[in-house]
């Protein structure tokens, strides 16, 4: 078996590579190139076929070239493709299975190399394996990409190069190599899905500070249960030791519970003035971000000079992220620095623009009901100011609480074309006027004949995205191209 701590030994090793995936710098490409790199003889393999793949795989090919010449003195291997199923030998006769994060740990031919003693790991167990420094690393249903995004930012005035990764759409392989050579730590901030924490059982150690900001129902397409779930995420905390330490939301009971079962020392954030004997980061009662870390309390700056960052879940997110970046030794100020600087992150309550007196909001991250509820809540009023898109295929919820907000605060609602559409359609009922689309570009149009001036037109979809795109991302750069050919 191959020592993973041990980048020598994967010259010349027979590694799948499974799942691809059309992200340029995500998990798949990712371990493909670094794979490559290093000399291992890999065959990729996805569901997907050729056609489907086609940048992907052109992007490979076009590495395998550079690394030819760039690394002369070693054999690197032309990349094989078995695309269009999986084939029960790549999984059988060969030293490892890097699979992409995507693909489900029941599948037939993930327990096929278990059977094997094939051991499979994905992108990010790799870098755990290979990376010595301390890792940071975030979890939860909602949030932990803007918190993962503000962490990195708040470590960069630790070092310059600091770098985030993981669920983010951004494979930490792509930069283990430099890090490993840099003469100095280089933090990392890794968002982790529940399928990335999945993939770190053969992982003995856990992250140097660990933060979970929520946990509620979701991808229970893919988990048999709630439970499972949990599970899943409470996986962050699995390897930590007394010396680590936990960041976790004090709002979220469930989220408590959690962390009590945590072996690592406990730090808690809360929208309101924390119990005297926790210690954490808190909203003080005059509006302030207050830190209270051995035993003494500092007061930093002001919730209303965060732009970026209003709304209930965006100050959770802003309060785990100062926590752990003081924690990980960075100085108040530069907190406060970044709060404000801060710009938000695409397709997450993202203002695109205003357009006649409306303003369109790109929410194509909301791909659950909570998520929905989070933006109607921070742009919703009494006066029904917002036209909201939504529809798309659902991941095992239910909507009648959605619905019950789109019913306060929304107009109209357009309704994208999807396998889900109809139940969120049947959970509001007819009281909102609403209009169907079979495109993005219909979807913005039906809104703006909806909308007027001081309106808001919400992209907030509350369901993923397959269907009539590729992914969330493509929603979300649909809908921003077409507000901005709006004329």
């Amino acid at each position: 078996m191959i020592d993973l701590k041990d980048i020598s030994q994967i010259q010349d090793a027979v590694v799948t590579v499974m799942g691809l995936g059309r992200f340029k710098q995500g998990s798949g490409i990712g371990a493909a190139k670094w794979l490559m790199r290093h000399g291992a003889q890999i065959v990729v393999t996805d569901l997907k076929t050729e056609a489907d793949l086609k940048a992907s795989v052109d992007l490979v090919t076009d590495w395998y070239k550079a690394y030819r010449e760039q690394y002369p003195d070693r054999a690197i291997y032309a990349p094989v493709f078995a695309l269009g199923g999986h084939r029960e030998d790549d999984f059988q006769n060969v030293q490892l299975v890097v699979k992409n994060p995507d693909v489900p740990k029941e599948s037939a031919y993930v327990k096929l190399a278990e059977q094997n003693d094939v051991r499979v790991e994905s992108d990010v167990s790799l870098f755990f394996h290979l990376y010595p420094h301390p890792i940071y690393a975030v979890t939860g249903t909602r949030g932990k990409s803007t918190t993962t995004a503000l962490l990195g930012e708040m470590l960069k005035r630790l070092h310059p190069k600091a770098v985030v990764a993981g669920n983010i759409m951004h494979s930490p392989l792509e930069d283990l190599d430099w890090m490993l050579e840099d003469p100095k730590p280089v933090p990392i901030a890794l968002e982790m899905s529940s399928w990335l924490l999945e993939s770190l059982g053969h992982i003995s150690r856990g992250p140097e500070i660990a933060i979970m900001t929520n946990v509620s129902r979701d991808h229970l397409d893919r988990y048999d249960s709630f439970e499972s779930y949990i599970k899943a995420k409470e996986l962050i905390f699995a390897h930590q030791s007394s010396s680590q330490k936990a960041v976790v939301n004090y709002d979220h009971e469930l989220v408590r519970q959690i962390a009590e079962r945590a072996a690592s020392k406990k730090y808690w954030f809360c929208k309101h003035v924390l119990a005297e004997h926790l210690e954490g980061a808190f909203i003080g009662d005059d509006g302030h971000l207050v830190l209270r870390l051995n035993g003494h309390e500092r007061g930093l700056c002001h919730v209303n000079t965060w732009p970026a960052l209003q709304g209930v879940h965006n100050i959770e997110n802003a309060l785990g992220a100062a926590l752990a970046a003081s924690l990980a030794g960075v100085p108040d100020e530069a907190i406060c620095e970044t709060l404000r600087a801060f710009e938000g992150l695409p397709g997450r309550e993202q203002t695109v623009r205003e357009f006649d007196g409306v303003t369109y909001v790109n929410d194509t991250n909301a791909t659950s009901p909570e998520g929905v509820m989070a933006a109607l809540k921070r742009f919703g009023n009494a006066d029904k100011n917002i036209v909201i898109i939504v529809g798309g295929k659902a991941k095992g919820f239910t909507f009648d609480e959605m619905a019950e907000e789109i019913r306060k605060t929304c107009k109209h609602v357009v309704y994208l074309e999807g396998s889900s559409t109809g139940e969120i359609e049947k959970a509001i009922g007819p009281s909102v006027p609403s209009s169907y689309a079979k495109s993005m570009d219909e979807a913005v149009f039906a809104a703006r004949a909806a909308a007027t001036s001081g309106d808001i037109v919400l992209l907030s979809p509350g369901t993923a995205s397959f269907g009539l795109f590729k992914n969330a991302y493509d929603r979300g750069g649909q809908f921003v191209e077409a507000v901005k050919n709006l004329a």
